[in-house]
């Protein structure tokens, strides 16, 4: 196997380890509070993506055969649902970033061996939900910069076919950052920090986006793809990235 596929079949594994990680014990239990935003979040997103997707067909596409319409649902059902979902994503990350920062705590522990859990403090707490939640603002200015031209060539008629792709490594790279930035965090580097972090090893992180990015597109799994994407960037952050911040 080449190092370039290597990379990026590390990341898939550390992908898949998340949801390993989640019923360790001394971790599962930080697992609830990602798990509901999360559900939330995503039952609002399904809901409001078939509801337009109906208005708009029912609104343009009325006098069409019905063989058209029922492409043209498949074809920008898809194409929006990769908006959406890789858009959810992100805003649950922010709500549920304070959460996400413990919930990786508690994994780096459980990978280091160190079981017991640390007191829990409301001030401790408090000064990371903040910091936190400023990275995430951040974060999203960071994505809707560099979402805008993919949004237009959506839209553009023949251009439009480059489209998907494209999403596909936008939102694989914006999965690796949003859930790399959650241990890094831990560890006083916010962001951009995750950025200059991923881009040394980016098939890994390709790797490991790629995969959470598949898995946030299965439904009921896609669920549970906040905890597992913390987990398992938190193992990828343990293996190949925490040296730097023990140096």
């Amino acid at each position: 196997m080449s190092d370039a596929n290597a990379g990026v079949v590390r990341g898939v594994r550390h992908a898949m380890r998340g949801f390993g990680l989640i019923v360790k014990p001394g971790v599962r239990r930080f697992v609830v509070l990602p798990l509901l935003i999360n559900t939330v979040l995503f039952m609002l997103a399904l809901s409001g993506l078939g509801t337009a997707l109906d208005f708009a067909v029912d609104r343009y596409l009325a006098d069409w055969p019905a063989w058209i319409q029922w492409l043209a649902w498949i074809v920008f059902g898809l194409l929006a649902a990769l908006i959406v979902f890789f858009t959810f994503a992100l805003l649950a990350n922010v709500v549920a970033s304070p959460f996400n920062g413990v919930l990786a705590e508690a994994v780096e522990r459980h990978l280091s061996g160190h079981i017991q859990a640390l007191p829990f403090e409301w001030k401790k707490f408090i000064g990371t939900a903040m910091r936190s939640i400023a990275a995430e603002l951040r974060k999203l200015r960071y994505f809707v910069l560099r979402a805008i031209p993919l949004v237009v060539i959506s839209f553009i008629p023949v251009i439009n076919a480059a489209a998907p792709p494209l999403w596909i490594v936008f939102g694989a790279w914006m999965l690796s950052l949003e859930y790399l930035d959650c241990p890094l965090g831990n560890h006083g580097r916010m962001f951009p920090t995750a950025v200059d972090v991923m881009r040394s090893q980016r098939r890994l992180a390709l790797g490991f986006g790629g995969c959470m990015a598949v898995l946030t597109m299965i439904p009921l799994i896609n669920f549970l793809a906040m905890p597992v994407g913390v987990a398992g960037a938190t193992s990828m952050y343990c293996e190949h990235f925490a040296a730097g911040d023990a140096a």
